[in-house]
């Protein structure tokens, strides 16, 4: 009984853990390496107290008492988005700065004082190369209207999307915008330009640049992604 005890408090901790570091971040309490720390620790601890419960109902010993169960509920529900959050981006290259055009991305303005010196300067055709082996995917956006009807569009799906806009310029069709994780509350920067495609159309590019790390588990992509998907639908 006291292995499970201690089980039992071991993932009522580990969740109080994983809770607790992404929230220490967002406040400013915590920086996000001692955060990350506090994270990976409490899954660990989770990871090894539902270990523990698991090996001993594999022994026939039946079910914990209601506290341990009612702790393992707890631990799976708070561990669930984290480690989904890993699998998901499980492969994903150490790439930070996605851009529908890697030959000529679009340039942050807005976004530059948000962020250190030169996080937006984009890297060059080394980062678009490894960008197109990874997401061969991501292409501008082609619409069948002018620029400005094009522009009216676009700012109406970032407003749908929930970005908080840092700049709108309908003179030359540039939208910058930043967007924040759920979790830790990554803000991420995205600035979206549209310029002219033959006769009567449009070219819609965007870019996504997460302010701090060096890869993204594959968010800025899914993000330019998911963009791309609803301005199609608009």
């Amino acid at each position: 009984m006291r292995l499970v005890r201690w089980a039992t408090w071991g993932a009522a901790a580990g969740s109080a853990a994983v809770a607790a570091a992404p929230l220490g971040y967002r406040i400013g309490v915590a920086p996000l390496g001692p955060a990350f720390l506090l994270l990976a620790g409490g899954l660990l601890v989770i990871a090894v107290s539902l270990g523990v419960l698991g090996a001993r109902m594999a022994r026939g010993a039946g079910l914990p008492d209601r506290a341990a169960c009612a702790a393992c509920v707890v631990a799976v529900a708070v561990g669930a988005f984290p480690v989904g959050t890993l699998v998901s981006g499980w492969g994903a290259p150490p790439i930070h700065d996605i851009t529908t055009d890697t030959g000529n991305p679009p340039a942050f303005v807005a976004a530059v004082a948000l962020n250190t010196p030169g996080r937006t300067d984009y890297e060059g055709p080394a980062l678009g190369a490894r960008q197109r082996a990874a997401y061969p995917d991501l292409r501008s956006a082609e619409l069948s209207v002018a620029p400005a009807d094009a522009f009216r569009r676009v700012l109406a799906v970032v407003r749908r999307m929930g970005w908080e806009l840092l700049a709108t310029d309908p003179d030359t069709f540039r939208i910058e915008a930043t967007d924040r994780s759920f979790w830790f509350g990554f803000e991420d920067d995205v600035v979206i330009r549209i310029t002219t495609a033959g006769e009567t159309g449009s070219r819609v590019d965007v870019r996504s640049l997460s302010r701090v790390g060096g890869a993204d588990l594959g968010v800025n992509a899914r993000r330019v992604r998911a963009f791309v998907a609803a301005l199609a639908d608009e």
